[in-house]
């Protein structure tokens, strides 16, 4: 088995697959206040066909599979999934984003069945603010499923941080305060412009805050994709982590695909459209129909995404898995 490269010679290594548009929360810049209009049943992908395309997947050399949402423990027989998933020969690493509100409860079920990492998305230590940012949640459940993952053995467990000014920037040093005194890997996320939920605050900027708990020192020994830029303060088991889309773009780096819970797969977050896989499947397209498909997506991805030019889609980011 060999691996892919797009047209940049970059190598596509690596899947995210959002499992549901659904969630059960409604952040600020993810979601509006009733929620998206919720996709019917049956044009959702089902278990049998998005493992149609993890095989053709695997067969062109991606080995790397992240499930999304929406929220994807909404998903019934989410673990299932993961098992299925982790059973194929070829997959080497099996991860998971969600917003940990249910993961107390999954979080040992997943692992059996072979997820190896996940990233928590957490963007504020306040219980009052907790509820104002996801409009629907409780803090505990998301700090209790943190935990949870932490005790079932998920490693590394990565608590994921869109700061917005004038909402959450006052708790940057309590985040990387984590690092120090739990042991946390805490990565900071730029706010991309899909909303106007809040202005972002580039990276060079967190991180001159940051500096005066002590100065960052590069790390990198941490399993992940590659658009984060790993550092520790002094002392610190935990790491803090800086994934800037808008203020250093990685797209020369960038070895991923994503497929839509519909069955639309992007070759690029920014993408204002994708490749159709759903229809194929159900029109009984075999495994080869399917790799030329994912090929054409791959070719199809572009150099770089033109957000400093103004760039602005419609796109929901609870569609795509972010």
């Amino acid at each position: 088995m060999t691996g892919i490269c797009d047209s940049f010679q970059r190598g596509i290594s690596y899947l995210r697959i959002s499992v549901t548009d659904r969630c059960n929360l409604r952040c600020i810049y993810c979601m509006p206040p009733e929620g998206v209009e919720q996709v019917p049943h049956g044009e959702i992908l089902s278990f049998e066909e998005i493992m149609l395309v993890v095989r053709s997947a695997v067969k062109l050399g991606i080995s790397k599979i992240r499930v999304t949402g929406g929220e994807p423990l909404v998903r019934s027989g989410i673990v299932e999934l993961v098992r299925m998933i982790s059973s194929v020969d070829g997959v080497k690493d099996i991860s998971m984003t969600t917003n940990g509100v249910l993961l107390e409860k999954y979080a040992r079920e997943l692992v059996s069945a072979g997820l190896q990492r996940i990233n928590i998305s957490l963007d504020t230590l306040k219980f009052d603010r907790f509820s104002q940012i996801t409009r629907t949640g409780t803090l505990a459940d998301t700090l209790k499923g943190l935990q949870a993952a932490r005790d079932a053995g998920l490693n590394p467990v990565k608590i994921n941080v869109v700061p917005m000014q004038g909402i959450n920037d006052d708790e940057i040093l309590d985040f990387a305060r984590m690092t120090l005194e739990a042991g946390w890997h805490v990565r900071f996320i730029e706010l991309m412009p899909l909303n106007r939920a809040a202005e972002f605050i580039p990276s060079s900027v967190l991180r001159q805050r940051i500096e005066t708990l002590g100065p960052l020192q590069p790390f990198y020994g941490i399993a992940g994709n590659g658009a984060a830029k790993y550092f520790r303060l002094p002392g610190a088991a935990g790491t803090i982590g800086f994934i800037s889309p808008v203020s250093a773009p990685f797209c020369d780096e960038c070895n991923r695909l994503r497929l839509s819970a519909t069955g639309l797969l992007f070759p690029c977050l920014f993408s204002e459209t994708g490749f159709d896989l759903k229809a194929p499947i159900r029109a009984g397209a075999d495994a080869e129909a399917l790799k030329r498909l994912l090929t054409a997506a791959i070719a199809a991805k572009p150099e770089k995404h033109h957000l400093a030019e103004g760039q602005r889609i419609d796109t929901k980011m609870s569609s795509i898995g972010g």
